[in-house]
């Protein structure tokens, strides 16, 4: 009895309206953020899901002092820090430098805003945090966008972006056009990551972009696999790490992070040679992208 009431009370949690935008913010982010996570792992830029943060913070301040929509204000000052720092990625090196000197300057300049302005504080940083019921129609857009451009992107320039991620040089040599399409794919991570910040908020961001990626890659064998596998993990990971939230009352940020850090975990214990054994032959009927 105890299990039947508790599904009835699950059951009628997601007859409400906020909960069921929620649930479709998570998959449609599903759909999109994962597949950023492999570009995170494949270009090695890890410093970027902090600098953008930061960014994000800035932007949500120049929000509440100017009366906009904080959420437009971070997409924009990230979509604009992405493509900033593109110039920069021609050397794992000189990108992380310039993350460095990115966060540096836009907490510094968050923080600036805050105090001349007078605003609250709290509600600025409420938002890293993450607040998943307060999910608007205009934040179901920017997922849908991205669950959209992001899986478009790789399947139609997949030889590129496989070339790019597996080697810079080999990519240029092989004609590739490089810098503009790390501009592109580095200003579709600092999109994206500005498009969590409210299902899990900007701290917890790695549980929609890095882990599911994380896994993937482990079980994948080219990009067009790597990239199936994270959309099925994020897919799995989100609905799964929801349902347990309002299932135990809890936080869904923090499930999410624990959810996908589990199967990340679980992964990475099956023995390669397990992996290998029964992937090959659908590794094989996948056209490769390398």
């Amino acid at each position: 009895m105890t299990t039947l009431a508790a599904a009835a009370d699950v059951g009628e949690l997601l007859q409400l309206v906020p909960v069921q935008r929620a649930g479709f913010a998570l998959l449609l982010a599903a759909v999109g953020l994962p597949v950023v996570g492999v570009v995170i792992v494949g270009l090695d830029i890890m410093p970027v899901r902090f600098a953008m943060m930061h960014v994000a913070l800035l932007g949500i301040a120049i929000g509440l002092l100017t009366g906009l929509d904080p959420m437009l204000c971070a997409l924009v000052a990230c979509a604009l820090a992405g493509a900033g720092v593109a110039p920069l990625a021609r050397t794992p090196d000189g990108l992380s430098g310039a993350m460095g000197l990115v966060m540096s300057l836009a907490i510094a300049a968050a923080l600036l805003v805050l105090s001349v302005s007078g605003v609250n504080a709290a509600g600025a940083f409420a938002l890293l945090w993450g607040s998943i019921l307060s999910v608007a129609a205009a934040d179901l857009w920017v997922l849908a966008a991205l669950a959209v451009a992001v899986p478009g992107l790789f399947w139609w320039r997949r030889r590129d972006i496989a070339l790019l991620l597996h080697d810079r040089e080999l990519a240029v040599s092989s004609g590739v056009r490089v810098d503009g399409l790390t501009f592109v794919l580095l200003v579709l991570v600092a999109v994206a990551v500005a498009g969590a910040i409210k299902l899990t908020g900007a701290l917890l961001v790695d549980a929609l972009t890095l882990l599911p990626a994380l896994a993937a890659r482990r079980l994948g064998t080219s990009l067009t696999s790597i990239t199936a596998w994270a959309v099925g993990i994020g897919v799995v990971v989100n609905l799964t790490g929801f349902l347990v939230a309002l299932r135990f009352d809890l936080p869904p940020g923090p499930v999410l992070v624990l959810t996908a850090g589990v199967l990340v975990l679980v992964v990475h214990l099956i023995p390669e040679r397990s992996i290998t054994s029964w992937r090959a032959p659908a590794a094989a009927s996948l056209p490769s992208s390398h």
